[in-house]
């Protein structure tokens, strides 16, 4: 699968972090995860930290699937908002994703902080409203996260302006956010696991996933398998490939990033991530090099070929937008790409027992704009389900609401 188009920030940064060895014989394994990504990372990371002996399979390079393309918003905000999820499962339910990811950006600060050099920095999260008709909406959803405990404040049209050089009618701000780089943090996890006994093989295609009695067996690509008490399948927007039907919309979206910036020219902006009410959205945040990422321009659908001749003038488009919202900031991109990006119908993820290939094979869907704050919940919900312990989220991030 084409996951990415251009010359996505991360991995021209760093490079191969770490060189992975193919596996190329048999071993056994707890818990095989498939996908080294940052979402398979945190997953193995978790179980591996919990005392099971965990085996990390990708088929391309580490990170350099969906993960390099990342532009790494860690927020506790959904891309649905709380007042629809509401509507949707019940206030109660809405109320606990929304903290449930709170608690999860709490964690990824944690677990960063512990890694050391992954470009972790906390941040304010401000959601614009988009046309003045969206004020009322965002206090609405205000009142309803204030209600709930959430932290966010209100912003009005004339302290955006004199605070922040924004030009919009109404933000919510937070500051239970942060950027990261999802490259570096991948590498370092999984860097991290081998030197404390866990298996991790780049290069190594899972071609047959085979449940048994007491196990999973799994068949590599050109010889050797792995034989696992259970097999989680963190393989990003590729997972869909291993089920019977289709649950989330892959679209496209675009990204570029600037030149780094003078302090003087980000200002108050230097530690913060902007995001809107309009569908799709347009998203910015900084980097610790004063660099500034913007993402957005989705596409209805995603046709590589297509992608890869729109990145010049989505980013062209993206970049005249945020001139209109912050016309001080002036940015030349540096870097350019675009990539494949998934979102389930509601903006929940899905981790759960595979439909069809039975208990010991749990399915990682980490989607939407906020895929690493789920991502972090999901080694929570299947390190339970591994250790046949129940999860408060497992009726809400399961498959079983698909039929609510």
């Amino acid at each position: 699968m084409d996951l990415k188009s251009g010359y996505p920030f991360w991995a021209v940064k760093n490079g191969l972090l770490h060189a992975f060895p193919p596996l190329d014989d048999d071993r056994r394994c707890d818990v095989a995860v498939i996908g080294g990504g940052i979402t398979g990372a945190l997953i193995a990371d978790a179980l591996h930290a919990a005392g099971h002996d965990v085996a990390v399979l990708e088929r391309r390079d580490i990170g350099w699937g969906s993960t390099c393309a990342s532009t790494a918003l860690i927020q506790y905000e959904i891309d649905t908002p709380m007042a629809e999820l509401a509507a949707r499962y019940g206030e109660d339910a809405a109320a606990l994703a929304y903290r449930a990811c709170a608690e999860a950006v709490e964690m990824i600060g944690a677990r960063a902080r512990a890694l050391g050099d992954v470009g972790y920095a906390p941040m304010r999260s401000l959601y614009l409203a988009s046309r003045t008709r969206d004020v009322d909406t965002l206090a609405s959803e205000y009142r309803l996260r204030r209600r709930h405990g959430l932290p966010v404040a209100r912003c009005d049209a004339k302290t955006l302006q004199a605070r922040y050089g924004l030009h919009a009618p109404a933000a919510l701000v937070t500051r239970c956010a942060a950027g990261l780089d999802p490259y570096r943090m991948t590498y370092r996890l999984l860097e991290r696991l081998q030197r404390r006994g866990g298996a991790v093989f780049d290069r190594t295609t899972v071609r047959r996933i085979a449940p048994h009695g007491r196990g999973v067996l799994l068949d590599i690509l050109g010889g050797g398998s792995v034989h696992a008490r259970h097999v989680v399948i963190a393989a990003g927007y590729e997972t869909q490939s291993w089920l019977p039907m289709r649950i989330a919309r892959n679209r496209s979206t675009y990204a570029c990033v600037s030149d780094p910036l003078e302090p003087a020219q980000l200002g108050t902006l230097r530690d913060c991530m902007l995001w809107e009410t309009a569908r799709p959205y347009l998203y910015l945040r900084t980097t610790p090099d004063r660099r500034v990422l913007v993402g957005g321009g989705d596409d209805a659908i995603d046709v590589p070929a297509l992608r890869d001749a729109r990145v010049p003038r989505k980013v062209a488009r993206l970049l005249r937008h945020v001139a209109e919202l912050a016309p001080g900031l002036s940015l030349v991109p540096a870097f350019a790409w675009a990539g494949t990006f998934a979102e389930t119908g509601d903006g929940l993820p899905f981790f759960d027992a595979h439909p069809t290939l039975g208990p010991r094979v749990l399915v990682a869907m980490a989607y939407g704009g906020n895929g690493i704050t789920y991502a972090a919940l999901g080694a929570e919900l299947l390190q339970a389900r591994i250790e046949r312990r129940r999860h408060r989220l497992d009726a809400l991030f399961g498959f079983a609401r698909l039929s609510r």
